[in-house]
Protein backbone atom coordinates (compact mmCIF):
# COMPACT_ATOMS: atom_id res chain seq x y z
CA UNK A 1 0.00 0.00 0.00
CA UNK A 2 1.36 3.51 -0.93
CA UNK A 3 2.42 6.10 1.77
CA UNK A 4 0.02 8.62 2.68
CA UNK A 5 1.01 11.76 0.85
CA UNK A 6 0.89 14.63 2.96
CA UNK A 7 0.30 16.88 0.23
CA UNK A 8 -2.52 15.13 -1.18
CA UNK A 9 -5.67 16.96 -0.90
CA UNK A 10 -7.99 15.37 1.62
CA UNK A 11 -11.04 15.94 -0.40
CA UNK A 12 -9.79 13.09 -3.27
CA UNK A 13 -12.24 10.57 -4.28
CA UNK A 14 -12.73 7.31 -1.45
CA UNK A 15 -13.00 5.47 -4.54
CA UNK A 16 -9.34 5.52 -5.17
CA UNK A 17 -8.10 4.28 -1.70
CA UNK A 18 -6.15 1.67 -1.81
CA UNK A 19 -7.86 -1.30 -0.64
CA UNK A 20 -5.99 -4.34 -1.01
CA UNK A 21 -8.35 -7.81 -1.13
CA UNK A 22 -7.96 -10.45 1.12
CA UNK A 23 -5.95 -12.67 0.42
CA UNK A 24 -8.39 -15.69 1.15
CA UNK A 25 -10.43 -13.52 -1.65
CA UNK A 26 -7.63 -13.67 -4.03
CA UNK A 27 -6.32 -17.22 -4.00
CA UNK A 28 -10.21 -17.92 -4.79
CA UNK A 29 -10.29 -15.93 -7.75
CA UNK A 30 -6.87 -16.78 -8.40
CA UNK A 31 -8.32 -20.39 -8.50
CA UNK A 32 -11.11 -19.45 -10.94
CA UNK A 33 -8.62 -18.62 -13.80
CA UNK A 34 -5.52 -20.99 -12.98
CA UNK A 35 -8.22 -23.84 -12.99
CA UNK A 36 -10.11 -22.47 -16.31
CA UNK A 37 -6.57 -21.97 -17.72
CA UNK A 38 -5.22 -24.96 -16.81
CA UNK A 39 -8.04 -27.09 -17.83
CA UNK A 40 -7.88 -25.48 -21.38
CA UNK A 41 -4.11 -25.68 -21.92
CA UNK A 42 -4.11 -29.43 -21.15
CA UNK A 43 -6.88 -30.11 -23.83
CA UNK A 44 -4.49 -27.73 -26.43
CA UNK A 45 -1.52 -30.36 -25.31
CA UNK A 46 -3.64 -33.55 -26.31
CA UNK A 47 -6.08 -32.78 -29.05
CA UNK A 48 -3.19 -32.66 -32.06
CA UNK A 49 -2.51 -35.99 -30.61
CA UNK A 50 -6.58 -36.82 -30.50
CA UNK A 51 -7.43 -35.21 -34.18
CA UNK A 52 -4.46 -37.54 -35.19
CA UNK A 53 -5.64 -40.86 -34.01
CA UNK A 54 -9.03 -40.33 -35.18
CA UNK A 55 -7.60 -39.88 -38.57
CA UNK A 56 -8.91 -36.08 -39.09
CA UNK A 57 -7.12 -32.79 -40.71
CA UNK A 58 -5.66 -30.44 -38.66
CA UNK A 59 -7.97 -27.74 -40.34
CA UNK A 60 -10.65 -29.14 -38.61
CA UNK A 61 -9.49 -30.02 -34.87
CA UNK A 62 -8.87 -26.06 -35.01
CA UNK A 63 -12.31 -25.54 -36.09
CA UNK A 64 -13.80 -27.32 -33.65
CA UNK A 65 -13.20 -24.50 -31.18
CA UNK A 66 -14.71 -21.93 -33.35
CA UNK A 67 -18.11 -22.19 -32.31
CA UNK A 68 -17.21 -21.78 -28.99
CA UNK A 69 -14.91 -19.09 -29.71
CA UNK A 70 -18.09 -16.93 -30.99
CA UNK A 71 -20.19 -18.02 -28.65
CA UNK A 72 -17.98 -16.25 -25.87
CA UNK A 73 -17.61 -13.00 -28.18
CA UNK A 74 -21.37 -13.03 -27.67
CA UNK A 75 -22.22 -14.18 -24.44
CA UNK A 76 -19.34 -12.33 -22.56
CA UNK A 77 -20.68 -8.71 -22.31
CA UNK A 78 -23.79 -9.92 -21.41
CA UNK A 79 -22.66 -12.00 -18.65
CA UNK A 80 -20.47 -8.91 -17.84
CA UNK A 81 -23.62 -6.69 -17.71
CA UNK A 82 -25.38 -9.54 -15.16
CA UNK A 83 -22.22 -9.45 -13.44
CA UNK A 84 -23.10 -5.68 -12.45
CA UNK A 85 -26.51 -6.25 -11.32
CA UNK A 86 -26.24 -9.80 -9.75
CA UNK A 87 -23.20 -9.67 -8.21
CA UNK A 88 -19.99 -11.16 -9.35
CA UNK A 89 -19.75 -14.32 -7.84
CA UNK A 90 -23.21 -15.08 -9.09
CA UNK A 91 -21.51 -14.63 -12.48
CA UNK A 92 -17.88 -16.99 -11.06
CA UNK A 93 -20.03 -20.06 -10.16
CA UNK A 94 -21.67 -19.98 -13.44
CA UNK A 95 -18.57 -19.62 -15.85
CA UNK A 96 -17.38 -23.05 -13.14
CA UNK A 97 -20.53 -24.55 -13.97
CA UNK A 98 -19.90 -24.34 -18.19
CA UNK A 99 -16.75 -24.96 -17.55
CA UNK A 100 -17.77 -28.50 -15.69
CA UNK A 101 -20.38 -29.43 -18.04
CA UNK A 102 -18.63 -28.71 -20.89
CA UNK A 103 -14.89 -30.73 -20.14
CA UNK A 104 -17.27 -33.85 -18.84
CA UNK A 105 -19.68 -34.01 -22.20
CA UNK A 106 -16.36 -33.11 -24.14
CA UNK A 107 -14.36 -35.99 -22.14
CA UNK A 108 -17.03 -38.65 -22.36
CA UNK A 109 -17.52 -38.20 -26.67
CA UNK A 110 -13.79 -38.06 -26.93
CA UNK A 111 -13.24 -40.95 -25.07
CA UNK A 112 -16.06 -42.90 -27.53
CA UNK A 113 -14.84 -41.30 -30.36
CA UNK A 114 -11.29 -42.93 -29.63
CA UNK A 115 -13.22 -46.22 -28.76
CA UNK A 116 -14.43 -46.48 -32.49
CA UNK A 117 -17.95 -46.23 -31.15
CA UNK A 118 -18.42 -42.58 -32.65
CA UNK A 119 -17.75 -41.99 -36.47
CA UNK A 120 -14.74 -39.29 -36.44
CA UNK A 121 -17.41 -36.92 -38.23
CA UNK A 122 -20.13 -37.46 -35.59
CA UNK A 123 -17.12 -37.13 -32.40
CA UNK A 124 -15.79 -33.79 -34.03
CA UNK A 125 -19.41 -32.54 -34.28
CA UNK A 126 -20.54 -33.35 -30.91
CA UNK A 127 -17.21 -32.18 -29.16
CA UNK A 128 -17.62 -29.00 -30.70
CA UNK A 129 -21.60 -29.00 -29.70
CA UNK A 130 -20.36 -30.06 -26.04
CA UNK A 131 -17.99 -27.22 -26.10
CA UNK A 132 -20.33 -24.55 -26.89
CA UNK A 133 -21.26 -25.09 -22.98
CA UNK A 134 -17.61 -23.34 -22.55
CA UNK A 135 -18.22 -20.74 -24.43
CA UNK A 136 -21.74 -19.78 -23.52
CA UNK A 137 -21.89 -19.95 -20.05
CA UNK A 138 -18.23 -20.52 -19.07
CA UNK A 139 -17.42 -16.98 -20.04
CA UNK A 140 -19.27 -15.52 -17.59
CA UNK A 141 -16.08 -15.73 -15.03
CA UNK A 142 -13.63 -13.87 -16.77
CA UNK A 143 -15.30 -10.72 -16.98
CA UNK A 144 -16.60 -11.29 -13.29
CA UNK A 145 -13.11 -11.99 -11.81
CA UNK A 146 -11.33 -9.08 -13.64
CA UNK A 147 -14.52 -6.40 -12.58
CA UNK A 148 -13.84 -8.06 -9.28
CA UNK A 149 -10.16 -6.95 -9.03
CA UNK A 150 -10.36 -3.91 -11.24
CA UNK A 151 -13.36 -2.20 -9.22
CA UNK A 152 -11.11 -2.57 -6.33
CA UNK A 153 -7.82 -1.16 -7.06
CA UNK A 154 -6.80 1.85 -7.44
CA UNK A 155 -5.82 3.81 -11.09
CA UNK A 156 -1.81 3.89 -10.45
CA UNK A 157 -1.86 0.17 -9.36
CA UNK A 158 -4.32 -2.00 -11.83
CA UNK A 159 -1.69 -2.68 -14.22
CA UNK A 160 0.19 -4.80 -11.56
CA UNK A 161 -3.54 -5.94 -10.05
CA UNK A 162 -5.05 -7.38 -13.54
CA UNK A 163 -1.25 -8.55 -14.57
CA UNK A 164 -1.50 -11.18 -10.94
CA UNK A 165 -4.55 -12.22 -12.25
CA UNK A 166 -3.43 -13.02 -15.55
CA UNK A 167 -0.56 -14.44 -14.32
CA UNK A 168 -3.24 -17.41 -13.11
CA UNK A 169 -3.82 -18.05 -16.50
CA UNK A 170 0.17 -18.36 -17.16
CA UNK A 171 0.32 -20.57 -14.02
CA UNK A 172 -2.41 -22.37 -15.34
CA UNK A 173 -0.84 -23.10 -18.95
CA UNK A 174 2.09 -24.30 -16.72
CA UNK A 175 0.69 -26.45 -15.02
CA UNK A 176 -1.93 -28.54 -18.09
CA UNK A 177 0.51 -29.13 -20.22
CA UNK A 178 2.42 -30.34 -17.13
CA UNK A 179 -0.51 -32.78 -15.78
CA UNK A 180 -1.57 -33.66 -19.31
CA UNK A 181 0.41 -36.63 -20.04
CA UNK A 182 -0.54 -37.94 -16.91
CA UNK A 183 -3.78 -37.89 -17.50
CA UNK A 184 -3.90 -39.87 -19.90
CA UNK A 185 -5.62 -42.84 -17.70
CA UNK A 186 -5.30 -46.49 -18.85
CA UNK A 187 -9.80 -46.74 -19.79
CA UNK A 188 -10.10 -43.24 -20.46
CA UNK A 189 -7.16 -42.75 -22.98
CA UNK A 190 -6.66 -39.43 -24.34
CA UNK A 191 -10.14 -38.73 -22.96
CA UNK A 192 -8.42 -38.52 -19.32
CA UNK A 193 -7.45 -34.49 -18.91
CA UNK A 194 -10.72 -33.67 -19.71
CA UNK A 195 -12.50 -35.93 -17.04
CA UNK A 196 -9.95 -34.82 -14.45
CA UNK A 197 -10.13 -30.84 -14.96
CA UNK A 198 -13.13 -31.45 -14.77
CA UNK A 199 -12.97 -32.45 -10.99
CA UNK A 200 -10.88 -30.12 -9.94
CA UNK A 201 -13.89 -27.52 -11.44
CA UNK A 202 -16.05 -28.90 -8.96
CA UNK A 203 -13.73 -28.28 -6.21
CA UNK A 204 -13.51 -25.29 -7.30
CA UNK A 205 -17.21 -24.29 -7.58
CA UNK A 206 -17.18 -25.37 -4.45
CA UNK A 207 -14.66 -23.36 -2.63
CA UNK A 208 -15.82 -20.27 -4.51
CA UNK A 209 -19.43 -20.79 -3.41
CA UNK A 210 -18.69 -21.61 -0.11
CA UNK A 211 -15.63 -19.07 0.83
CA UNK A 212 -16.56 -16.00 -1.60
CA UNK A 213 -18.53 -13.35 0.40
CA UNK A 214 -22.10 -13.03 -1.53
CA UNK A 215 -21.89 -9.41 -3.48
CA UNK A 216 -25.48 -9.67 -5.15
CA UNK A 217 -27.18 -6.35 -5.24
CA UNK A 218 -29.98 -5.78 -2.34
CA UNK A 219 -31.10 -2.55 -3.67
CA UNK A 220 -31.64 0.03 -6.59
CA UNK A 221 -28.19 2.17 -7.65
CA UNK A 222 -28.17 4.63 -4.97
CA UNK A 223 -28.38 4.58 -1.27
CA UNK A 224 -26.28 2.75 1.04
CA UNK A 225 -23.92 -0.13 0.63
CA UNK A 226 -23.58 -3.00 2.51
CA UNK A 227 -19.96 -4.96 2.82
CA UNK A 228 -22.08 -8.41 2.08
CA UNK A 229 -25.80 -9.08 2.85
CA UNK A 230 -24.80 -11.36 5.66
CA UNK A 231 -22.21 -8.90 7.57
CA UNK A 232 -24.50 -7.99 10.15
CA UNK A 233 -22.57 -4.56 10.01
CA UNK A 234 -24.81 -1.40 10.07
CA UNK A 235 -25.16 0.47 6.19
CA UNK A 236 -22.75 3.18 4.92
CA UNK A 237 -23.52 6.18 2.80
CA UNK A 238 -21.91 5.18 -0.74
CA UNK A 239 -18.82 7.43 -1.05
CA UNK A 240 -17.70 6.87 2.98
CA UNK A 241 -18.12 3.15 2.82
CA UNK A 242 -14.52 1.36 3.75
CA UNK A 243 -16.00 -2.26 2.22
CA UNK A 244 -15.28 -3.55 -0.56
CA UNK A 245 -18.75 -4.46 -2.59
CA UNK A 246 -19.20 -0.66 -3.33
CA UNK A 247 -19.26 -1.51 -7.30
CA UNK A 248 -22.21 -3.95 -6.91
CA UNK A 249 -24.68 -0.68 -5.54
CA UNK A 250 -23.08 1.74 -8.00
CA UNK A 251 -25.21 3.95 -10.67
CA UNK A 252 -25.86 1.82 -13.80
CA UNK A 253 -23.84 3.58 -16.84
CA UNK A 254 -24.58 3.12 -20.16
CA UNK A 255 -23.95 0.50 -22.42
CA UNK A 256 -20.20 0.33 -23.24
CA UNK A 257 -19.48 -0.28 -27.44
CA UNK A 258 -16.42 -2.45 -28.55
CA UNK A 259 -15.00 0.73 -31.34
CA UNK A 260 -16.50 4.20 -28.85
CA UNK A 261 -13.49 5.95 -28.83
CA UNK A 262 -12.16 5.54 -25.75
CA UNK A 263 -11.94 1.73 -26.37
CA UNK A 264 -11.36 1.87 -29.62
CA UNK A 265 -7.03 1.54 -29.59
CA UNK A 266 -7.01 -0.84 -27.18
CA UNK A 267 -9.58 -3.22 -29.09
CA UNK A 268 -7.96 -2.79 -32.05
CA UNK A 269 -4.51 -3.90 -30.75
CA UNK A 270 -6.25 -6.30 -28.67
CA UNK A 271 -8.13 -8.22 -32.01
CA UNK A 272 -4.86 -7.56 -34.15
CA UNK A 273 -2.57 -9.10 -31.51
CA UNK A 274 -5.13 -11.90 -30.24
CA UNK A 275 -5.64 -13.10 -33.48
CA UNK A 276 -1.74 -13.40 -33.39
CA UNK A 277 -1.63 -15.12 -30.48
CA UNK A 278 -4.21 -17.67 -31.13
CA UNK A 279 -2.39 -18.76 -34.85
CA UNK A 280 1.09 -19.18 -32.57
CA UNK A 281 -1.11 -21.69 -30.41
CA UNK A 282 -2.97 -23.20 -33.22
CA UNK A 283 0.04 -24.04 -35.16
CA UNK A 284 2.58 -25.00 -32.14
CA UNK A 285 1.26 -28.59 -31.15
CA UNK A 286 1.44 -29.62 -34.80
CA UNK A 287 4.37 -28.11 -35.65
CA UNK A 288 6.04 -30.27 -32.71
CA UNK A 289 4.62 -33.38 -34.17
CA UNK A 290 5.57 -32.74 -37.38
CA UNK A 291 9.24 -31.31 -37.11
CA UNK A 292 9.43 -34.35 -34.39
CA UNK A 293 8.15 -37.25 -36.95
CA UNK A 294 5.72 -38.01 -34.91
CA UNK A 295 2.46 -38.28 -36.74
CA UNK A 296 2.63 -41.62 -36.71
CA UNK A 297 2.58 -42.20 -33.40
CA UNK A 298 0.14 -39.38 -31.79
CA UNK A 299 0.39 -40.84 -28.28
CA UNK A 300 3.69 -40.16 -28.02
CA UNK A 301 2.96 -36.24 -29.10
CA UNK A 302 1.40 -35.26 -26.17
CA UNK A 303 4.41 -35.09 -24.06
CA UNK A 304 6.50 -32.93 -26.01
CA UNK A 305 3.59 -30.85 -26.99
CA UNK A 306 2.91 -30.56 -23.02
CA UNK A 307 6.81 -29.41 -22.76
CA UNK A 308 6.80 -26.89 -25.41
CA UNK A 309 3.35 -25.21 -23.97
CA UNK A 310 4.86 -25.59 -20.30
CA UNK A 311 7.89 -23.49 -21.53
CA UNK A 312 6.10 -21.16 -23.40
CA UNK A 313 3.77 -20.67 -20.13
CA UNK A 314 6.56 -20.27 -17.67
CA UNK A 315 7.51 -17.53 -19.65
CA UNK A 316 4.30 -15.76 -19.52
CA UNK A 317 4.90 -16.09 -15.96
CA UNK A 318 8.25 -14.33 -16.12
CA UNK A 319 6.52 -11.59 -17.60
CA UNK A 320 3.62 -10.86 -15.21
CA UNK A 321 5.09 -12.07 -12.18
CA UNK A 322 8.62 -10.67 -12.86
CA UNK A 323 8.87 -8.15 -15.52
CA UNK A 324 6.14 -6.45 -15.25
CA UNK A 325 5.99 -5.70 -11.62
CA UNK A 326 9.84 -5.47 -12.00
CA UNK A 327 10.19 -2.54 -14.18
CA UNK A 328 6.54 -1.03 -13.53
CA UNK A 329 5.51 -1.44 -17.18
CA UNK A 330 2.35 0.97 -17.97
CA UNK A 331 -0.62 -0.85 -20.53
CA UNK A 332 1.02 0.85 -23.53
CA UNK A 333 4.53 0.46 -22.34
CA UNK A 334 3.87 -3.26 -21.91
CA UNK A 335 1.83 -3.59 -24.78
CA UNK A 336 4.27 -2.27 -27.33
CA UNK A 337 7.05 -3.79 -25.80
CA UNK A 338 5.06 -7.20 -25.21
CA UNK A 339 4.32 -7.08 -29.00
CA UNK A 340 7.55 -6.57 -30.63
CA UNK A 341 9.06 -10.02 -28.47
CA UNK A 342 6.04 -11.82 -29.48
CA UNK A 343 7.11 -11.04 -33.47
CA UNK A 344 11.19 -11.95 -32.91
CA UNK A 345 9.90 -14.90 -30.58
CA UNK A 346 7.55 -16.43 -33.79
CA UNK A 347 10.56 -16.12 -36.12
CA UNK A 348 12.84 -18.14 -33.84
CA UNK A 349 9.84 -20.65 -33.56
CA UNK A 350 9.14 -20.84 -37.54
CA UNK A 351 12.86 -21.66 -37.55
CA UNK A 352 12.78 -24.11 -35.11
CA UNK A 353 14.03 -28.39 -36.06
CA UNK A 354 14.60 -29.50 -33.20
CA UNK A 355 12.28 -29.45 -29.31
CA UNK A 356 14.75 -27.01 -28.07
CA UNK A 357 14.78 -24.51 -30.40
CA UNK A 358 10.54 -24.86 -31.02
CA UNK A 359 10.56 -24.59 -27.42
CA UNK A 360 12.77 -21.60 -27.36
CA UNK A 361 10.77 -19.35 -29.72
CA UNK A 362 7.66 -20.05 -28.30
CA UNK A 363 8.73 -19.35 -25.18
CA UNK A 364 10.16 -16.02 -26.53
CA UNK A 365 6.28 -15.34 -28.15
CA UNK A 366 5.07 -16.47 -24.98
CA UNK A 367 6.61 -14.05 -22.87
CA UNK A 368 5.90 -11.19 -25.84
CA UNK A 369 2.50 -12.17 -25.58
CA UNK A 370 2.79 -12.39 -21.79
CA UNK A 371 3.44 -8.26 -21.44
CA UNK A 372 0.76 -7.67 -24.43
CA UNK A 373 -2.17 -9.56 -22.62
CA UNK A 374 -2.38 -7.52 -19.02
CA UNK A 375 -1.04 -4.49 -20.71
CA UNK A 376 -4.17 -4.26 -22.98
CA UNK A 377 -6.63 -5.60 -20.59
CA UNK A 378 -5.41 -2.67 -17.83
CA UNK A 379 -5.66 -0.50 -20.25
CA UNK A 380 -9.19 -1.04 -21.42
CA UNK A 381 -9.28 -0.59 -17.79
CA UNK A 382 -8.14 2.48 -17.32
CA UNK A 383 -9.63 3.92 -19.77
CA UNK A 384 -12.83 3.93 -18.71
CA UNK A 385 -15.06 4.73 -15.46
CA UNK A 386 -15.15 2.88 -12.23
CA UNK A 387 -18.09 1.90 -12.55
CA UNK A 388 -17.79 0.69 -16.26
CA UNK A 389 -15.42 -2.08 -14.64
CA UNK A 390 -17.91 -4.88 -15.05
CA UNK A 391 -18.88 -4.40 -19.14
CA UNK A 392 -15.04 -3.66 -19.28
CA UNK A 393 -14.09 -6.87 -18.12
CA UNK A 394 -16.94 -8.22 -20.70
CA UNK A 395 -15.25 -6.21 -24.07
CA UNK A 396 -11.75 -8.03 -22.61
CA UNK A 397 -13.18 -10.94 -22.68
CA UNK A 398 -14.93 -10.81 -25.85
CA UNK A 399 -12.07 -9.70 -27.60
CA UNK A 400 -10.00 -12.33 -26.65
CA UNK A 401 -12.69 -14.92 -27.42
CA UNK A 402 -12.99 -13.08 -30.79
CA UNK A 403 -8.88 -14.21 -31.56
CA UNK A 404 -10.33 -17.65 -31.55
CA UNK A 405 -13.36 -17.80 -33.73
CA UNK A 406 -11.33 -18.62 -37.00
CA UNK A 407 -7.37 -17.39 -36.21
CA UNK A 408 -6.12 -20.65 -35.08
CA UNK A 409 -8.13 -22.75 -38.50
CA UNK A 410 -6.78 -19.86 -40.65
CA UNK A 411 -2.96 -20.05 -39.12
CA UNK A 412 -2.92 -24.03 -39.36
CA UNK A 413 -4.43 -24.04 -42.87
CA UNK A 414 -1.82 -21.23 -43.70
CA UNK A 415 1.24 -23.33 -41.86
CA UNK A 416 -0.09 -26.89 -43.94
CA UNK A 417 0.58 -24.86 -47.20
CA UNK A 418 3.77 -23.23 -46.35
CA UNK A 419 5.03 -22.58 -42.98
CA UNK A 420 6.05 -19.35 -44.00
CA UNK A 421 2.75 -18.18 -45.02
CA UNK A 422 1.51 -18.90 -41.27
CA UNK A 423 4.53 -17.88 -39.56
CA UNK A 424 4.74 -14.38 -42.38
CA UNK A 425 1.24 -13.40 -41.35
CA UNK A 426 1.70 -13.60 -37.61
CA UNK A 427 4.91 -11.56 -37.83
CA UNK A 428 2.85 -9.07 -40.18
CA UNK A 429 0.31 -8.50 -37.51
CA UNK A 430 2.40 -7.98 -34.80
CA UNK A 431 4.19 -5.51 -36.72
CA UNK A 432 1.02 -3.82 -37.50
CA UNK A 433 0.14 -3.74 -33.74
CA UNK A 434 3.04 -2.21 -32.95
CA UNK A 435 2.82 0.66 -35.61
CA UNK A 436 -0.82 1.21 -34.54
CA UNK A 437 -0.54 1.17 -30.66
CA UNK A 438 2.99 3.77 -31.35
CA UNK A 439 0.44 6.18 -32.74
CA UNK A 440 -2.81 5.50 -31.08
CA UNK A 441 -2.43 4.29 -27.38
CA UNK A 442 -2.57 6.85 -24.64
CA UNK A 443 0.64 7.60 -23.28
CA UNK A 444 0.86 5.51 -19.61
CA UNK A 445 1.05 8.89 -17.16
CA UNK A 446 -2.08 9.90 -18.58
CA UNK A 447 -3.74 7.21 -18.10
CA UNK A 448 -2.81 6.59 -14.71
CA UNK A 449 -3.13 9.62 -13.19
CA UNK A 450 -6.87 10.59 -14.54
CA UNK A 451 -9.34 10.48 -12.35
CA UNK A 452 -13.20 9.42 -13.09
Amino acid sequence: MADIDPARPLTEPPAERTRAIPRGRMALLFAVMLTTAAGNTAMQSVMPSIGTSLGVDDVWISLAYSWSALLWVVCAPFWARKSDQRGRKAMMALGMLGFIASFVLCGLILWLGLAGIFPALWCLLLFAAARSLYGGFGSAAPPAVQAYVASRTPRAERTQALSLIASSFGLGTVIGPALAPLMVLPVVGLAGPFLVFALIGAITLVAVRWRLPNDEPQFPARGTAYESPHSGSPPNEVGKDESDEEDAVGAEPGKLRWFEPRLRPWVVSGLLGGHAQAMVLGIAGFLVLDRLGLRGDPAAGAGPVGLVLMAGAIATLLAQWGLIPRLDLGPRAASLWGIAIAAVGTVVLGLGQTIHTIALGYSIASLGFGLFRPGNTSGTSLAVSRAEQGQAGGVTASVAGASFIYAPALGVWLYNHSDWLGFGLIVSLCAIVFAYGWLALQPDAALTSERR
